[in-house]
């Protein structure tokens, strides 16, 4: 019989200090996180220099209370899987530099995880993936399509060229005098409101699968400007609503039309966006009218969390990567196929 794989996962690339053990990739045995929201929400954003100061306070107390709640001694896990980037290059060095004084002195092998692969890959904590596939990453610095014919195999065909959907949603809930992070709050006004605000949606060019929110952002920003200066009160609920509208019907459309042309078996999101309640049941009414299954991780699993880091190592780990006591946060790291 195969042996279980035991993978601890860590995860410091923004704001959340989070440690996981995760079992065969597909169960998770331990979730810990230690947000730091109430740290940063007074700046209206995430300071990156405070960030690691948290992780470097944390990391050592979750890693610890994961491998507890686990019921299991650093001898009796097979590997060590990290977010080695993208993310603030501070908070990864935190995660990237435990990770490796963990393995070495516990004489494990350790993987550097891709942190969007992570996000990916919280689905498969729920859910087995089912390939040919189409990923949607939707957060705060990321919005993705991300097409995978197998395990491991990334073919990114849609991006975002300016603004990504969380922090258009960040910066328009600053606008709406909203507090940090605001997409909760826009997602929270926008299904209160009995009206809405038209914004434009942004198609780019025929066949992108590209996404730009810049454009949206600056036209809701324009038109609060417009009303201040007029004099006029414009209700909060409106703006948010109106917003949100634009954001959701271009993403469920470009998603669909990407799943439909790619001839996909399953669709799946990603990201702490897809926490988001509007965009959820778009995503899910819209796939369920077409028939092509459709997945979406609970809410604890799209934000950051190292659940995801330790399923996606799992994957990695079985495909025989290592890692080295080299390894680096790597704040731009590119999406590159397990191959």
């Amino acid at each position: 019989m195969n042996k279980d794989i035991y993978v601890l996962g860590i995860e410091t690339s923004c704001d959340e200090t989070a440690a996981s053990v995760v079992k065969n990739g597909t169960e998770i045995i331990s979730n810990v996180v230690a947000s730091q929201i109430e740290s940063h929400k007074r700046f209206g954003g995430v300071v990156p220099e405070i960030a690691s100061r948290h992780h470097v306070e944390q990391i050592t107390i979750v890693i610890e209370e994961a491998l507890a709640q686990a019921n299991l001694e650093p001898k009796q896990l097979s590997a060590v899987a990290v977010t080695e980037g993208p993310g603030l290059v501070g908070a990864l060095l935190v995660g990237v530099n435990a990770a490796k004084a963990f393995a070495f002195a516990h004489q494990l092998p350790i993987v550097g995880v891709h942190h969007i692969a992570g996000h990916i890959y919280a689905n498969r904590l729920e859910q087995e993936m089912e390939f040919p596939l189409l990923a949607l990453v939707i957060s705060g610095g990321h919005t993705e399509l991300v097409y995978m014919k197998e395990h491991g195999d990334f073919e990114v065909i849609g991006e975002t060229r300016d603004d990504a959907a969380g922090e258009a949603y960040d910066k328009v809930a600053r606008t709406l005098n909203l507090p940090y992070p605001g997409g909760p709050h826009i997602d929270r006004l926008a299904h209160e409101s009995d009206g809405a605000v038209e914004f434009p949606r942004v198609w780019l060019e025929e066949g992108s699968y590209d996404f730009s929110f810049s454009g949206l952002k600056s036209s809701v920003l324009n038109y609060m400007h417009n009303a201040a200066q007029r004099g006029e009160t414009v209700p909060p609920e409106h703006v948010a609503a109106g917003f949100q509208n634009s954001v959701v019907e271009v993403v469920t459309a470009k998603t669909l039309r990407a799943a439909t042309q790619y001839k996909v078996k399953q669709v799946i999101a990603a990201g702490g966006v897809a926490a988001n309640k509007g965009l959820r049941t778009s995503l899910t009414d819209t796939f369920k009218e077409k028939g092509l299954p459709f997945y979406i991780p609970s809410l604890k699993l799209c934000t950051d969390n190292a659940a995801m880091i330790a399923a996606a190592g799992t994957v990695m780990f079985e495909k025989g990567h290592r890692g080295t006591m080299t390894m680096n946060g790597r704040p731009g790291m590119a999406m590159a196929s397990w191959n």
